[in-house]
């Protein structure tokens, strides 16, 4: 008996190989009122693949992100509303191409599942505007354990103190 998960991934797989990319659900609802915007207010707003992965939960190439390389003091903030999501205290590399932190500033984001690829994932979004930022995963450094696989086309650096 084919199952409703059995055949998504199988549906997947099909359009993997032929392709095509299967279309994402989209960004979390915006938790601030000034952040629920149309989708072309949010191509305006933002600018090259920043749209794609945090209004489409699209995923960048790996090592292509110049803040994989950013080792200064300072926040990470999301490129989408400006608010401050990890410390530059938080940050480490991972190796997987990808800016990665063992923890977010508290309280700035929001974690949903993904089952996108078949599995269960942990999915991050940004508390205020809902933007994807990337995923959690229970492989990081201690204090957490936890690595945080983020876009770095979904956030901007701001140096200076780190929170």
């Amino acid at each position: 008996m084919i199952d409703r998960r059995m055949l998504l991934v199988s549906g997947a797989a099909v359009a993997a190989t032929a392709g095509i990319t299967v279309p994402a659900r989209g960004s979390a609802p915006a938790a601030d009122p000034r952040f629920r915007l149309t989708p072309a207010q949010w191509r305006q707003r933002l600018k090259g693949d920043s749209y794609a992965v945090l209004r489409e939960e699209a995923t960048e190439r790996p090592f292509t992100s110049p803040l994989l390389k950013e080792h200064r003091a300072g926040v990470f903030a999301c490129a989408g509303c400006a608010l401050p999501v990890f410390s530059s205290k938080t940050k480490f590399e991972s190796g997987t191409g990808w800016p990665s932190f063992w923890a977010a500033i508290p309280g700035a984001t929001a974690t949903a599942t993904d089952t996108k690829l078949g599995f269960e994932r942990v999915e991050e979004h940004c508390k205020r505007c809902g933007g994807h930022l990337g995923h959690v995963f229970d492989d990081g450094p201690r204090p957490t354990g936890k690595r945080h696989c983020i876009n770095g086309v979904a956030l901007k650096f701001v140096p200076g103190n780190a929170a």
